[in-house]
This record gives C-alpha cells, sequence and structure tokens, in this order.
C-alpha cells in the first residue's frame, strides 16, 4: 500500500512540472492530435489544475505519513527504544520528567518522520519532476486522463482554493499598487526640494519624474490617432506622394490599399531620393518595406523601446482589441515622454495645438491627450486618473464622463476644471474650453 501511495504521488508531482512547463511550442504540436484535447483543456485552467494537484498531493502525503507510522510502530514497537529511552532521560537534564513510553514514542516519531521525509522528497519529488521535465509531453498525455478525474472529484475543494487565492492575491495587487503609488508620489517630491535653483533646474526635475513614471506609460498614451496620421495610398502617384512627403517633413510615411486598417508598409523618404526627377508614373511602390511592427494599444512604452532596439525599428503600427489600426508610436514619441518634446526643422511652433486666453482659461483641441493637456496649465499628469477611465484625450474623457455626445456649449465641472464645449461636427468635438477655477 505505501508503495502504491509513493507512485500515486510521484505521478502528481511530476505532472505539476510537465503541464506548466509546456512552451507555446509544445501545445502547437498537441493540437495537431485529437487525442490531446482532454490535455489542453486541462492546461486552459490553470488555476483549478494547480489546486487540484496541491490537494490531490496534500491527501496522498498524509496517507504515506499515517501508514508509515502504522507499519514502523508495527515493526519496532515502543520496548524495542526502551534502553536508548532511559539513556536519554539519565543524560539530558530536561528529559528526566518524562517517562519512558514518552521518550520511546518521540523517538519513534523521530524517526518515521525522517525516513516518510527522505521518501517523500526523493521519489515523491526529486526524481518525478526530474523526469517529467526532461518527457513534459509524455508525462502530460500519461496524467492528463487521472487529473481530470480528480478535478471532477475534487472540484468543490479547489474551487474555494482558488477563490481564497483570488482573494488574497488582489488584495496584495491593491497594496503593492497603492504602496508603489505613494513611494512615486515621495519621490515626486523628492524631486523637487533637491532639485537646484540653477537655470533650468525645472527641466531637469521633469526628465528626473519622467524617468520615474516611463515605465507606467502605455502606447496609447503616447500614440499619433490614425486621424492625425499622414499616410498614402498605394494608387497615389509619384507626384502626389512627393508633395505629401515635402509637406509633412517625415522620414517614414505608412502605406495602405484602400483602408488604413490594410496597411502595405512603410515608405522610408530617403530611398526617393534619387528619383524625385522622375515623372508621375514612377514605380515609387517598389521601395515599400514589409518589415513592420504591429503592437497593441496596451502595450508598456519601456517594452516597446526594447523591442524598437532589438528590431532596430523607429515606427510600429498601434492595433486595437479588434485588430484594427488605432494609430502609429514612434521612437521619438517615447524619448519625448522623458527628455520632453524634441524639435527639429520641420516642427512647428507647438506640437500641441491651443490657444491661451489668459492664465486661467485655454481652448485646446478636442484630440490633445490629456498628458499634454496637464503639460501646458502646468499640473500634474495624473490628476485626471480617477475620472478619465479608458479615455487619453480630453474630448474622450468628456464623453466618458457624461456618457453622452454632447453639443455646442455644454459644459462639464470637474472642481477646481471646468469644460466647455466651444465647436464641433457631427461626429466630433473640435474644440473646448479649459477653465481654472482659482
Amino acid at each position: 500500500m505505501l508503495f502504491v501511495l509513493l507512485i500515486c504521488s510521484a505521478l502528481i508531482s511530476g505532472s505539476e512540472v510537465a503541464f506548466f512547463s509546456l512552451n507555446n511550442n509544445d501545445v502547437e504540436e498537441l493540437k495537431k492530435g485529437e487525442s490531446n484535447t482532454r490535455l489542453l483543456k486541462l492546461r486552459d485552467k490553470p488555476r483549478s489544475l494547480l489546486a487540484t494537484i496541491l490537494i490531490s498531493n496534500n491527501f496522498i502525503n498524509i496517507a504515506i505519513i499515517i501508514i508509515s507510522d502504522l507499519i514502523f510502530t508495527e515493526l519496532l514497537p515502543e520496548g524495542y527504544f526502551n534502553n536508548t529511552a532511559t539513556w536519554f532521560q539519565e543524560n539530558i537534564f530536561f528529559l528526566k520528567g518524562l517517562s519512558i513510553p514518552a521518550i520511546s514514542n518521540a523517538i519513534i516519531f523521530f524517526i518515521t518522520v525522517v525516513g516518510v521525509t527522505f521518501l517523500l522528497v526523493l521519489f515523491g519529488e526529486v526524481l518525478p519532476k526530474i523526469y517529467a521535465n526532461i518527457n513534459k509531453i509524455k508525462f502530460a498525455k500519461l496524467m492528463a486522463t487521472p487529473l481530470a478525474v480528480l478535478m471532477f472529484l475534487l472540484g468543490g475543494f479547489s474551487k474555494i482554493l482558488v477563490k481564497w487565492s483570488n482573494q488574497i492575491e488582489s488584495k496584495v495587487d491593491k497594496h503593492k499598487g497603492s504602496a508603489k503609488s505613494r513611494l512615486k508620489d515621495d519621490i515626486d517630491k523628492a524631486i523637487d526640494l533637491t532639485v537646484s535653483q540653477e537655470e533650468n533646474a525645472e527641466e531637469e526635475a521633469d526628465i528626473l519624474k519622467g524617468i520615474l513614471k516611463f515605465s507606467d506609460v502605455l502606447v496609447k498614451q503616447i500614440m499619433t490617432s490614425r486621424m492625425d496620421t499622414v499616410s498614402v495610398d498605394m494608387q497615389t502617384s509619384f507626384t502626389e506622394v512627393l508633395k505629401v512627403v515635402k509637406e509633412s517633413g517625415y522620414s517614414r510615411i505608412p502605406v495602405y490599399k484602400e483602408d488604413f486598417d490594410n496597411l502595405e508598409g512603410i515608405l522610408y523618404v530617403k530611398d526617393l531620393l534619387g528619383h524625385t526627377d522622375n515623372n508621375q508614373d514612377y514605380n515609387w511602390q517598389q521601395f515599400i518595406r514589409k518589415d513592420m511592427l504591429y503592437i497593441p494599444e496596451s502595450k508598456k512604452i519601456n517594452e516597446l523601446l526594447r523591442e524598437f532596439q532589438l528590431k532596430r525599428l523607429h515606427m510600429a503600427i498601434v492595433v486595437d482589441e479588434y485588430g484594427g489600426t488605432s494609430g502609429i508610436v514612434t521612437l521619438e514619441d517615447i524619448m519625448e515622454e522623458i527628455i520632453g518634446d524634441i524639435r527639429d526643422e520641420f516642427d512647428e511652433d507647438s506640437d500641441i495645438e491651443f490657444l491661451r486666453i489668459d492664465d486661467n482659461n485655454f481652448i485646446f483641441e478636442g484630440k490633445t491627450l490629456l498628458n499634454d493637456v496637464c503639460r501646458v496649465i502646468g499640473e500634474d499628469i495624473n490628476i485626471f486618473d480617477e475620472i478619465k477611465g479608458e479615455s487619453d484625450s480630453l474630448a474622450g474623457m468628456f464623453l466618458e464622463v457624461t456618457g453622452r455626445f454632447p453639443k455646442v456649449d455644454s459644459e462639464l465641472d470637474l472642481n477646481p476644471y471646468k469644460l466647455k464645449i466651444v465647436s464641433m461636427t457631427n461626429k466630433r468635438i473640435e474644440k473646448i474650453n479649459l477653465m481654472i477655477k482659482r
């Protein structure tokens, strides 16, 4: 019986390593076989699977300990250790008050624990996990059916365990998030206190704060939306392409076919330099580069920067959850989050379109990003975090808070700020007046 339980313990322990070490290539290989459906279903429920494995393993280990104690007691009765117990009682002062049978039982228990622990660690944990790691696919296939049965039998226990772990995890994450936020606030204050009073000290402080918050910024917050992206259609004549290049001043331009959701590649303007004298029928499409990088809106910009470095790219196409093109993001956009606006000979006097009426009144384009609005009015970029929801622009926040499409002169009170719609089209908020109530 003890031998059977040890085998069960080894199989359960090994299955944990086998299932959770399967990589994407292993999964793709398993999907090719129709008999692996049960295995893949188990892998799709990692928390329930892990809970079932842990509960099963604990039950088996407890059974092994109980049976081992019974076997050991039968093989070595307490009288067998009486002489040893007597020696302990006579020579160890804190055992003098205990009886010989009690000391004898303690010795038996200690030997049992050491022996069982050795068996469990070696044959129930180490060896099966080493084997499962080497033969993970084979081991996972072997244990798929037994684990499916155990998951069905222990479903109630595993659901309770998963629920508890989720609650604990959410509380820990919440605590870590609030602690992280407090830490960043403290560092912000420390930067303001320690920065020198020399010229350009404010810019230096902004760079330090930008580095501090760099890992929390999403691509969606800094990208250029598809409505504001300069791009060209595949069917555009060479003359028109040159005109777009000259007017935009960009070195890389996305090329699409019929619709911006159907991108064909990126046109590098430097590839056209030797062909500017060609006529409008010139085949400029031959220079379209297909090596495009697609990224989700939710990607962190610190991760994107690493990806740009590894793939030696300067531009990425941002896609939404439905696979549509949301816009583009460039290496320059990322760097500006740290060091501020990077100005070149093609930039206008201000990338942020706004009108300052007085110190407390500003008129912004509806598409203006909240981060840029905060920089213009001199406020922390996180002041709207609690109310903006999923929005990133001033118009988006207005729609998020009100929950309806507004009309001209519609107002939104966000004490100490007040937003008022100045102009709009049927589908878009064009200009918003932001007033600071002081």
